[in-house]
């Protein structure tokens, strides 16, 4: 006995001090061992007071009733998360194993949490929140930092030219020059700074949206959908194949259960959980194979997927494929800008120097010694300030805001269109998407399954016939009801049900209770699940071995597409219940009825089924394999499930846009011939003879060069595995198509990771799908992936038209300021002028060009090749037709407008300024369409692209006549506006006129490679 009581006060002492908190308070301290003394002292009492008692052993676990720590639960968050984190199966016995949990987390097995607000807000409370601490994002400041990396020379220059002019004029006049700049670059920097954070604000909302997926849990003894971030500890989660853990937990039910634990261990095999040795469930790794049940023990910062990416900064800075070409043609004007700035330095200084420059007064500038240095140094001042303006203007730094700009007003246009992206590239990518290869199920098709047919034997049965034998009756209801992974619930009357699991699931389940009259409830109380076979989209079936308890009967249930159930069986049961054998011809009669019926677009599904000897039951958990040959089959169903409206006329506009549209389904071919057909994929005459529709296992048997010389001709590849697809995408990429592919199973992960864009289903879709995918289509509409097709065209577009419209500035300027300041000694434009006309051109032209719709003529044009070049030969022939046009009329102006005009030189000034900057305006209206000839055609639907053209128009007043000082200009008569706006609005006829010009279609800069190899 005294072994006994000294065991007793060891397993007492080990689970009321061991695995607590080390911050415990003397008080605490002394209560334990107080309550360990009085338990162990009532022990030794009950003994005495029965001496003859038999002393009943040890249990495993012992239960004591310790004080929660929260108030609200009988376990506290540390030890729940020590028993995953670590492993801990003993500790986990201690506490009275996953039920023990459960009952400490008030979980009910069946019916879950209660879910109400009370009982939320307390279990966020006591364990937290499932969100993730995220990398703190770019602060407003560091934009405020990034904008002036590129400006510090111009302030640098403004604060001397500050300094001296105050010193030479005094404060009252001299701080015009450098505080104009100052107040220009503060302008261009805060108009920069706000459009990046902006932006970037944006992206951050987008990436926390990517992560918010929708997760299936009990809750009220209900399943339903809700947010990952609303899962608290002591729900019961569902997982099924290709999920990701979304939280820590423990497994409650399920079979065949097999996770990718590679994410947090790095071993690539699968690992078993079961109830017994490893019921530990940790977030972030992924369901390869079975379903589940899985009670949440930690959720956020406390799973061990939290406490990893802690340590992780997720800040990558990636840049997309874009951004690099842009990057590489932005180094290569700046070279250039660089060159011509430092020949306009040297002119203007050789000038200056040499006594060639006066002063606004019509003095010599330098007199040499007789010179103050003053002058002299605010003269070098100003020369470098002009020198590195024209830098600044010619490096065309708006490029990048133009790229982030389209991408986060196409991102968001998109996700009010079901489509979100994970992947900024793949919206540009998918505009040279060449074919898409597209699943059926749920993207053609609507989604809506309902059972229509149903053939017992050889015969057509119409709802509950009484004919059918009730045995044969008893065996569907059995394998329908337990070989599932969907539940019937009754709804708010005694005679409604609501239905959970995949549309098929909840199809055959509907059809089997209301038409069966199956009570799936008890069919579960009848019979023990002893072994699943689940369901995956290369095997197309899934299986159940099941023990019946009031005999002990064994029996092997199977479910799936129908040729591979009837390839599985031997025989069948008439309407009557006879058995009968599955001969050659009888065989052919059940093809017949299957090839009929998908002929009619339904889905065919079989079910069959075998009793089994007791021995059975071992060979299956030793071999982990159901039994597959010499089935009885029990019946056929057939689904319908309807095209989904609009599909047709989304098909035919990625057809007219020379995309081509392939159907890659699991269902017969005969089904998927039919949907083809129905969906406009399949035009009349392309059939199987025609090499337009082929199967699977036909595609896997053609030799490489048979596949690569079929490849493009094949529309419909039918009775597909997820191996055929990847195959069908690395043979159109070889073949040099840019390809997308749709996927929504995780077996569908390498193909959409090979493919070049891979869009996975957001309703239908696995996370591990999600995962390898680049654009998530939200509402699995095959319409929406025509809408990612339009925007990402739109996307690639918009570049184009900004990249022409700054080019043509670019030239312009460039030329105008060479040749002034080689033949006049001087440039054009101030420091300050030129700024205005960066900030119209970098900030405000980005914004105004990379905010254009998509438009039907972007649906009509083939796909832009990969490899063609961003700057096209109709792209130069607009920007130097108008950049010729620009450099002509204001190098008029430079050396013949104050006799033209019959105005001073500083009156001349601000023509060349005023038309200048209208060219610009006017030459935004014809970036718009880099080839149609109407650029006004639906820019009434572009508020933005007019509002900005207002604003500048208004600006460029306040600067011409309210802001002369500020911006070195001089107030202009209406004469004098009128002819600004009229030779500026000749860039409109020059538009037009030059459109008709055509170009060849090669690359203009191929004929220079071309000389050079020659």
């Amino acid at each position: 006995m005294t072994a006994i009581l000294n065991k007793a006060h060891i397993i007492c002492t080990d689970h009321l001090l061991d695995g607590r908190p080390a911050s415990l308070n003397k008080y605490r301290k002394k209560w334990r061992l107080a309550f360990v003394t009085i338990y162990c002292s009532k022990t030794l009492f009950s003994l005495v007071k029965i001496p003859n008692s038999t002393v009943s052993p040890i249990p495993d676990h012992i239960s004591l009733p310790i004080p929660p720590e929260n108030g609200c639960f009988k376990i506290d968050e540390t030890t729940l998360t020590d028993i995953v984190k670590e492993k801990k199966l003993g500790k986990l016995h201690i506490i009275g194993g996953v039920n023990g949990v459960a009952s400490s987390l008030q979980t009910s097995m069946d019916s879950g949490i209660k879910g109400g607000a009370e009982d939320i807000a307390c279990r966020r409370k006591a364990f937290g929140s499932n969100t993730y601490k995220r990398p703190p994002s770019k602060s407003f400041f560091h934009f405020v930092v990034e904008a002036f990396k590129d400006r510090i020379i111009l302030i640098l220059s403004a604060a001397l030219s500050l300094g001296f002019g105050v010193k030479e004029h005094g404060l009252k006049d001299g701080w015009y020059d450098g505080g104009s700049i100052f107040v220009v670059v503060f302008l261009v920097i805060s108009v920069s700074t706000i459009s990046n954070y902006g932006q970037n604000r944006q992206f951050d909302k987008l990436s926390k949206d990517n992560n918010n997926i929708q997760i299936e849990v009990i809750r009220g003894g209900r399943r339903q959908q809700i947010s990952i971030f609303d899962i608290v500890v002591g729900d019961i989660v569902w997982l099924k194949i290709g999920d990701q853990v979304p939280a820590d937990g423990l497994f409650l039910d399920g079979h065949s259960l097999q996770m990718d634990e590679s994410s947090m261990t790095g071993e690539s095999d699968p690992v078993v959980v079961n109830s017994n040795e490893n019921p530990f469930l940790i977030s972030g790794t992924k369901l390869v194979d079975g379903y589940a049940q899985m009670l949440v023990t930690a959720v956020g910062m406390n799973t061990t997927w939290g406490q990893m990416t802690s340590h992780v900064n997720g800040d990558k800075n990636e840049q997309q494929p874009l951004q690099v070409r842009l990057n590489k043609l932005t180094s290569a004007i700046g070279k250039v800008g660089l060159a011509v700035a430092f020949l306009i330095l040297v002119v203007l200084l050789v000038r200056y120097l040499t006594g060639q420059t006066t002063d606004e007064n019509g003095n010599t500038a330098f007199n040499g010694s007789s010179t103050k240095a003053d002058h002299i140094i605010n003269a070098v001042v100003g020369i470098v300030a002009s020198a590195v303006t024209i830098v600044v203007v010619a490096i065309p730094k708006g490029l990048p805001l133009a790229v982030t700009l389209t991408l986060a007003y196409s991102m968001k246009k998109m996700m009010a269109d079901q489509v979100m992206v994970r992947k900024l590239s793949a919206c540009e990518t998918m505009g040279f998407t060449t074919t898409i290869c597209t699943d059926k199920t749920g993207t053609l098709t609507l989604n809506q399954m309902k059972v229509t047919k149903f053939w017992q034997g050889k015969k057509a049965i119409d709802g509950t016939s009484p004919s059918i034998s009730p045995f044969v009756v008893s065996l569907i209801r059995q394998g329908v009801a337990l070989n599932t992974t969907g539940s019937v619930y009754r709804g708010s009357s005694e005679s409604e049900f609501e239905f959970s699991g995949s549309p098929t699931e909840k199809a055959i389940l509907s059809w089997a209770v209301l038409d069966m009259k199956m009570d799936q409830e008890e069919i579960k109380r009848n019979f023990t699940i002893l072994f699943v076979e689940a369901f995956n989209s290369e095997k197309k079936r899934s299986g159940v071995l099941i023990k019946e308890k009031e005999d002990n009967t064994v029996h092997v249930h199977w479910k799936g597409a129908a040729e591979m159930i009837l390839a599985m069986c031997s025989s069948y049961y008439d309407a009557s219940g006879v058995m009968k054998d599955l001969n050659g011809e009888e065989r052919m009669e059940f093809k017949k009825i299957i090839q009929g019926m998908a002929a009619s677009s339904l889905r065919c599904i079989a079910f069959c089924h075998k009793q089994v000897a007791e021995i059975e039951e071992e060979n299956v958990k030793e071999k982990k394999k159901l039994k597959e040959e010499n089935l009885t089959l029990l019946g056929l169903v057939g689904v319908k499930d309807p095209c989904r409206p609009g599909v047709k006329k989304a098909v035919e506009d990625c057809q007219y846009a020379g995309v081509n549209i392939k159907m890659i389904t699991g269902d017969n071919v005969f089904t998927a011939r039919a949907i083809a057909a129905e969906c406009g994929i399949l035009r009349p005459g392309q059939d199987m003879d025609s090499g337009a529709v082929v199967e699977g296992e036909e595609f896997r048997s053609y030799t490489p060069e048979e596949r690569m010389e079929k490849v493009e001709k094949i529309c419909v590849m039918a009775r597909s595995s997820p191996f055929d697809k990847l195959l069908m995408v690395q043979c159109l990429k070889r073949k040099g198509h840019v390809v997308a592919v749709t996927g929504d199973g995780t077996n569908d992960a390498p193909a959409l990771k090979e493919a070049d864009i891979g869009l996975s289903m957001g309703i239908q879709g696995t996370e591990v799908a999600k995962e390898s995918s680049d654009i998530v289509i939200l509402d699995d509409k095959f319409a929406s992936v025509a809408t990612v097709l339009k925007w990402g065209r739109c996307v690639y577009t918009n570049i184009q038209k900004f990249l022409q419209f700054q080019l043509t500035v670019n030239v312009a300027a460039l030329v105008i300021n060479v040749v002034a300041a080689i033949c006049a000694g001087e440039v054009p434009l101030t420091v300050v002028q030129h700024l205005w006309v960066n900030l119209i051109m970098d900030t405000l032209g980005a914004l105004a060009l990379a905010t254009e719709k998509p438009t039907k003529e972007l649906m009509k044009k083939p796909p832009v090749g990969r490899t063609e070049p961003l700057i096209t030969n109709i792209m130069w022939r607009n920007l130097l037709a108008q950049a010729f046009y620009q450099v002509a009329i204001l190098l008029i102006l430079q050396f013949r407008g104050e006799s033209i005009f019959n105005v001073t030189e500083a009156v001349n000034d601000t023509l060349i300024f005023n038309t200048f900057v209208l060219c610009q305006v006017f030459n935004e209206f014809n970036a718009r369409k880099l080839e149609k000839k109407n650029v006004f055609k639906g820019i009434h639907k572009n508020k933005l692209f007019l509002g900005i053209v207002g604003m500048t128009i208004v600006l460029q007043v306040l600067m011409v006549e309210f802001l002369k000082r500020f911006a070195g200009t001089e107030r202009l008569n209406w004469g004098q506006w009128g002819a600004c706006i009229a030779m500026a609005a000749v860039s409109w006829p020059i538009g037009w006129i030059v459109k008709c010009i055509p170009v060849p279609k090669r690359p203009i800069f191929s004929y220079l490679k071309w000389k050079k190899r020659a």
